[in-house]
């Protein structure tokens, strides 16, 4: 295992009706205006923008609402949010929504403290801001696991680039299970693969020998496959949405990283994907994801034998080749079992969509068992068509 250091400040409520029981207590150690942050609109049909005003008001918060944060964000609408957090001299964000709020007001949060463009800073000049606006998050769409880190996946569209920049973690995040209920199921679904993608992504990283985070990731990945199962089965079962919404923030809280170097090669191809056709996160992963490990599988043989095995419960073939492809299969399978697209087509991104300029700027990762050129890449987008 690789050398690390540990922390995650992130204190976490966990459960039905935490936001009722502490969130009230929680604002009294934050100043009296509160930036309240979602998407659009989902929040006041399902009872819990009503929810949290109500708590908001009890507490003599003046509230600056800043909504419409979509759900691929764009740099100018972090833009616009960090202006007006200045403006307002706001002095909690609080972001209710999923990954792609979360994500926002990360950003917000850091901008609003700065007098430099962040995506400069950080890209340029490789430096990161240490000054942030307080941030809480209450999640009502899981997947991403957000609420646990500091990484935000915004899309400069002048730039045509979707990729990562660095913020404001939260003091605080609420995880109620019982706020998905109200969400489409495909959008539940989408974002359940989000999470097994995180986890086979940090499973896949180096070093490839067997360590405590692979046997963790194992775990999260055999619980998310189990109980997405029981959702197609029984839609509103609350313990496996309690599973799910866990797994969730287990895949990207840090737990799991321990001592990796991360692949996440299939990230920074949707992202880009991304960047190009605004097209769903969660399906765009699962199209790439077996097309891109049948690419990279040789190069990583035995990892991927033993994940065939122990995620998907492939008995041994006659070589760990055979093995490993066993499990590509069965991922494929699942994917189409549980309703995700496994074309382009499928996911209606148009043939004639520019496959090389999105292979062009695709970040190539430093984890995964092949170091892929941009020529693979493209083959690989070619494929998913």
């Amino acid at each position: 295992m690789n050398n690390f250091i540990f922390e995650n400040k992130t204190k976490v409520y966990f459960g039905k009706g935490g936001v009722k029981e502490y969130l009230g207590c929680l604002l009294d150690h934050y100043g009296d205006t509160v930036m309240l942050a979602y998407g659009g609109g989902s929040i006041k049909r399902n009872g819990v923008y009503g929810e949290v005003m109500g708590i908001l008001n009890a507490a003599g918060k003046r509230v600056v609402e800043f909504d419409r944060i979509m759900s691929n964000p764009t740099y100018a609408k972090a833009q616009e949010g960090a202006k007006l957090a200045r403006e307002n001299h706001v002095d909690l964000i609080l972001a209710v929504g999923g990954g792609s709020v979360s994500d926002c007001c990360k950003v917000i949060s850091a901008q609003a403290k700065l007098d430099e463009d962040i995506w400069e800073l950080e890209n340029t000049k490789h430096t990161f801001p240490t000054e942030f606006i307080p941030l809480g998050t209450i999640v009502t769409v899981f997947g991403t696991g957000s609420e646990m880190n500091n990484g935000a996946v915004i899309t400069h569209e002048e730039k045509k680039i979707k990729g990562a920049l660095w913020g404001a973690q939260a003091d605080f995040a609420f995880l109620d299970p019982s706020y998905t209920l109200t969400v489409p199921m495909k959008q539940v679904i989408s974002g359940a693969f989000d999470t097994l993608s995180h986890a086979m992504e940090t499973y896949f990283g180096k070093p490839e020998e067997n360590n405590l985070s692979d046997d963790l990731g194992e775990a999260v990945m055999r619980s998310v496959i189990r109980n997405i199962r029981v959702l197609l089965t029984d839609p509103e079962n609350y313990d496996a949405r309690s599973e799910l919404a866990w797994a969730s923030a287990m895949a990207e809280n840090g737990i799991l990283k321990i001592g990796k170097v991360t692949d996440f090669q299939c990230h920074m191809i949707e992202h880009q994907l991304g960047a190009y056709t605004n097209c769903n996160h969660g399906a765009g992963l699962a199209v790439i994801h077996p097309v891109l490990y049948r690419h990279i599988c040789k190069s990583g043989i035995a990892r991927f034998a033993r994940w065939a095995q122990n995620v998907w419960g492939i008995a041994p073939k006659g070589s760990d080749e055979e093995t490993a492809l066993a499990g590509i299969n069965a991922l494929t399978s699942f994917i189409k079992e549980i309703g995700l697209p496994t074309t382009f087509a499928e996911l209606g991104i148009p043939a004639d969509t520019d496959f090389r300029a999105i292979a062009d700027s695709t970040n190539i990762t430093a984890g995964c068992c092949k170091k892929l050129t941009h020529d693979e890449i493209y083959d690989i987008l070619c494929e998913c068509k």
